[in-house]
């Protein structure tokens, strides 16, 4: 029998600019779809819990050998799988590498690939430079949670840390809620924050100002957006969230637990936060080792110590299908965890690949031909 060709289409980030990479409208309305099939099972994640997050690298201490790296905040590599059902059927990866040392070299934090594969076959057919989908994906995320759940007429978003990541999901939340009208930022470094205010007010056509003091930001906040780097986590105080808030975390922030016992606690996928907890119960490091990764992290550890329930966590998918009817009222808090999933990447990654392939962009190469493989 007569084999065939392997065929892969590189696709750079200039080609996914030209087929929309960027349009967050369209990306909100994937990964809606995304979690319709999450909430239906119609997926796979890695590991044996088939809800991993990723596999991770966890770098030692101590330099155990030249040049081998050591760890330290958000050093880590990542190779994170899946399997997307519905209209997709396909596996993918985003192969994740950060360094925070990046910038100064002129690279940015993270570099990130993303690979599609054939579900039956195992063959890549596409792999794509994967940070512009990574960014508009994870901003996507807050989008899809503020359309379902923030609460009607919702005017000003708390913005906690001026970054990548929360440029793509202040332009979401603003995509999704059309009544937002100002944005306020907290950042530690008052000048960058500055320049994020003022780019950002250009882009959304709304007021952005910044403080040092995050009180100020969250207070008057109908949607509060967390996504901070580092190991140092944001203290945020019960008491500032005024009625009806949505907190969304996409990256973690220093909550008492009573802040979750006393409000509305919903998931993008509870099952990886459980996968997050035997990762934690496997470590030597315990929890610490995933706070990296899990914007549930202060969630987990009030699990771990008896001061939250988590049967009482709700799952977006659920939502979206109509069998969790959501917000019950206009002053209820809802706290929303995030965790990132690479199902989000390969629903987005393959849109844009379907794109590109009608307007011919990309290189093609032979992964391989009959006569290096029979």
């Amino acid at each position: 029998m007569a084999g065939q060709a392997v065929k892969t289409l590189l696709l750079s980030q200039d080609d996914l600019l030209k087929v929309g990479v960027t349009n967050m409208a369209d990306c909100i309305d994937v990964i809606e779809g995304v979690f319709s099939l999450i909430g239906k099972g119609d997926y796979l994640m890695g590991g044996p819990l088939q809800n991993e997050h990723g596999q991770m690298i966890y770098f030692p201490d101590e330099e155990r050998f030249p040049g081998m790296p050591v760890t330290g905040p958000d050093r880590r590599f990542m190779s994170m799988i899946g399997y997307l059902g519905g209209k997709y059927k396909i596996c993918g990866e985003k192969w994740y590498g950060s360094n925070p040392a990046n910038p100064a070299r002129g690279y940015p934090r993270s570099i990130l690939t993303t690979i599609l594969n054939d579900a039956d076959t195992g063959a890549p057919f596409a792999i794509m430079s994967g940070n512009q989908i990574s960014a508009m994906r994870t901003g996507a995320v807050p989008g899809v949670i503020s359309r379902h759940l923030a609460r009607k007429g919702a005017k000003i978003v708390g913005v906690i840390g001026g970054g990548v990541i929360n440029r793509g999901a202040l332009l979401a939340i603003k995509t999704a809620v059309p009544t937002i009208e100002e944005a306020i930022l907290y950042d530690i470094n008052l000048e960058k924050g500055k320049v994020w205010a003022e780019e950002e007010s250009k882009v959304l056509g709304i007021k952005v100002s910044v403080t040092t003091k995050i009180e100020e930001a969250v207070r008057p906040a109908d949607i509060v957006s967390i996504a901070t780097g580092g190991n140092v986590f944001p203290r945020i105080e019960k008491e500032w969230l005024k009625k009806g808030t949505l907190v969304i975390f996409t990256g973690d922030a220093d909550f008492d637990p009573e802040a979750y016992s006393e409000n509305t606690v919903f998931a993008d996928n509870w099952k990886m936060h459980q996968a997050f907890l035997a990762d934690g119960a496997e470590h030597p490091k315990g929890l610490e080792a995933v706070s990296v990764v899990a914007p549930s992290f202060h969630l987990l550890l009030a699990i771990q110590a008896g001061k939250y329930d988590q049967k009482n966590i709700r799952n977006l998918g659920d939502v979206v299908n109509g069998l969790d009817k959501g917000r019950t009222s206009d002053d209820e808090i809802i706290m929303f965890v995030t965790g990132g999933m690479p199902l989000h990447d390969i629903a987005w990654g393959k849109t844009l690949y379907d794109r590109a392939v009608e307007k011919g962009l990309g290189m093609e190469f032979c992964f391989f031909n009959e006569a290096y493989w029979r």
